[in-house]
């Protein structure tokens, strides 16, 4: 019988605050929360922000508020009126010959056809140059796109744990999986002995990789700007280091480890891997993550360059019967309004799954579960970033695996739609008929649709994750976000089987059973997600290991619900704690114990089993 992955666990960081205890998600409904919830988001965000001053205090809030989620590209990220770059001149001395004086260490290796160099002396040198030549002026320049999804103001992930200049994305993915291992309320030393050590997976990655100084980007950008390329620029830039950083520095795991990439659809890419493996059973522990911090001018000068971030320019073309002088960055994200591009964001999301023995028997909590997620191509295309057909059969098979489960009665009104909603004109077109078409043939009315771009903005490889950590909190808090920067939406948006609100929707508790999550990445990469509600979830539980092993499960998770909430209570209060052990703990080949059957390794309650048998030895026969 296939297991059932379980969430027992999340955390991450993304522009709303920290993803445990749906924190984040808070931030993004925070005003249909009741005052009690609002007080304690708010207090989460300070201690994130090093914000000092009492919540309560009118000033404070404001803060705190206009601190978060999309906003004006702020100094500590760079700054818009003044991007640094090289222009490039063609430069001659009047009547020909043009001489300057220079020090002779910085004369270039190759002496360029038609310079004369003549040694002043004391290390200088004067050079003619007979003919043009051509310079690179450094300078700076206004960048047309001045919004973002930033992570809350003040806060540094660098802050929390020895980073080492290590890549901003990676910082945010030593954080976040962190802080999904401790939201568990359960040891990592007492999970990883109850499995044997080969049944742990990791699968994290970044879609655009490290494109930082510290990564791609100081690599590409050194000698180009005259500077120097150093030795961990290549190995700390790769897409893959999210998984190989949590796996050696938070978990120590000798386990399975999968990143994948799938553009925009990155995080459900390694979640298909992570479901697949323990549906079979080779896995039992899986943690899935991603993360891409891409408010970086070298990044987004690509997306601008293309077409797809909402310009300044053309976000006052929306507002122009406004009258405003300046861009309303606050809502420069609008899904299936009337829009003009995205708006980029940064966020490293991370999720644990168990598989359901392994929850009943360390009575881990139940937030969900995923039982399937699926992923299709475009088949042949005109343009690699433009859609095509491939998502219609993904969000057709992620809502057919929802009703084969709780039925086809129930996802006609117990379903509703996490969009991709990019806010791009293209995809509230193309995604709109793609939900709406599905929601026709499965006879669904009125499909609720959220699209938390909304107010995260697009975090590339991480949004899928976005959506998954904020669905969580969908089924905690029973409220629905609304697209609340729209004021309308777009007339060639198909929603005649759409409920699109400009309003949070608060719905009744237990109302909803399933998501369904969808993400449309360039190149064909489509992918969508069932996700089950931590009722569904427990229904499921209770009915496969029957109700004596659902009491003493009961009994174990009361220990584990007080374990998770002292960790969520210390880190309201300023006191959170990052796991990440560097240099501590490394097996050397002593600590293997190496036998013809399984393999021991020191540290660790089981062992590795080596395979006895294999599916192609009748093939022989």
């Amino acid at each position: 019988m296939s297991s059932l992955p379980v969430v027992v666990g999340f955390g991450g960081i993304n522009p709303a605050g920290r993803a445990s205890f749906h924190h984040a998600y808070r931030r993004m409904v925070f005003d249909a929360l009741p005052e009690s919830a609002q007080t304690r988001t708010l207090k989460s965000l300070a201690a994130l922000m090093n914000v000092s001053g009492e919540v309560s205090d009118i000033t404070t809030r404001d803060f705190i508020l206009a601190h978060t989620l999309i906003r004006k590209i702020e100094a500590s990220a760079f700054d818009v009126e003044n991007v640094a770059w090289n222009k490039r001149m063609s430069v001659s001395g009047e009547g020909g010959k043009m001489e300057f004086v220079t020090r002779s260490r910085h004369l270039p290796d190759v002496i360029p056809p038609g310079w004369t160099v003549r040694e002043l002396g004391a290390g200088q040198v004067a050079v003619t140059v007979e003919e043009s030549t051509d310079i690179l002026v450094p300078t700076t320049r206004r960048f047309e796109v001045s919004s973002a999804g930033q992570l809350p103001s003040g806060f540094d992930p660098s802050s929390y744990y020895a980073a080492r200049s290590h890549p901003k994305g990676l910082q945010m993915s030593v954080f976040a999986a962190s802080d999904a291992i401790h939201s568990m309320g359960i040891d990592w030393e007492v999970v990883r002995n109850r499995v044997r050590p080969d049944q742990i997976g990791v699968y994290a990655s970044s879609a655009m990789a490290q494109m930082d100084d510290a990564g791609y980007g100081g690599l590409l950008g050194a000698r180009a700007g005259g500077g120097r390329v150093s030795s961990k620029q290549l190995p700390l830039g790769l897409p893959d280091m999210p998984a190989d950083f949590v796996s050696a520095y938070v978990l120590g795991n000798v386990g399975s480890i999968g990143p994948s990439l799938g553009a925009c659809a990155t995080f459900f890419y390694n979640m298909r891997h992570a479901v697949q493996e323990i549906r079979e059973g080779s896995v039992r522990v899986a943690i899935v993550g991603a993360a891409d911090a891409a408010v970086d001018p070298r990044v987004m000068d690509g997306y601008a360059t293309m077409g797809a971030l909402a310009t300044d320019a053309e976000l006052l073309k929306l507002d122009q019967a406004l009258g405003l002088t300046e861009a309303n960055y606050r809502r420069a994200s609008r899904p299936f309004s009337t829009n003009c591009g995205f708006t980029i964001s940064e966020s490293s999301q991370f999720i644990v799954l168990f598989d359901d023995a392994l929850a009943m028997e360390l009575g881990a909590q139940v937030h969900g579960a995923v039982p399937d997620v699926f992923v299709s191509a475009d088949g042949f295309k005109k343009s690699i970033s433009g859609p095509g057909i491939g998502n219609y059969v993904t969000v057709a098979k992620a809502l057919a695996c929802a009703a084969a489960i709780v039925g086809g009665d129930a996802v006609k009104t117990r379903s509703f739609v996490q969009a991709h909603g990019t806010s791009t004109p293209q995809n509230r077109v193309t995604e709109s008929h793609i939900l709406n078409e599905v929601a026709k043939s499965f006879g669904i009315e009125k499909w609720p649709l959220v699209a938390v771009k909304t107010f995260l903005g697009h975090s590339i490889g991480a949004a899928s994750g976005d959506q998954m950590t904020a669905t969580l909190g969908v089924w905690h808090d029973n409220i629905l976000p609304g697209i609340t920067t729209a004021d309308h939406f777009a007339d060639d948006v198909e929603s005649s089987n759409l409920g699109l609100s400009t309003r949070h929707v608060q719905v009744e508790e237990n109302a909803l059973d399933v998501a369904v999550l969808n993400a449309k990445g360039f190149g064909g990469n489509n992918a969508s997600a069932t996700v089950l509600s931590p009722s569904m979830s427990q229904r499921l539980l209770q009915g496969r290991h029957g109700a004596k092993a659902w009491a003493e499960y009961q009994r174990r998770n009361e220990q584990v619900v007080a374990e998770a909430q002292a960790y969520d209570d210390a880190a309201v209060n300023g006191e959170l704690a990052v796991k990440y052990q560097f240099g501590e703990g490394v097996l050397e080949p002593a600590d293997l114990d190496l036998q013809r059957d399984s393999i021991g390794l020191k540290g660790w309650d089981e062992r590795i089993a080596l395979p006895a048998s294999s599916p192609y030895a009748d093939w022989l026969k």
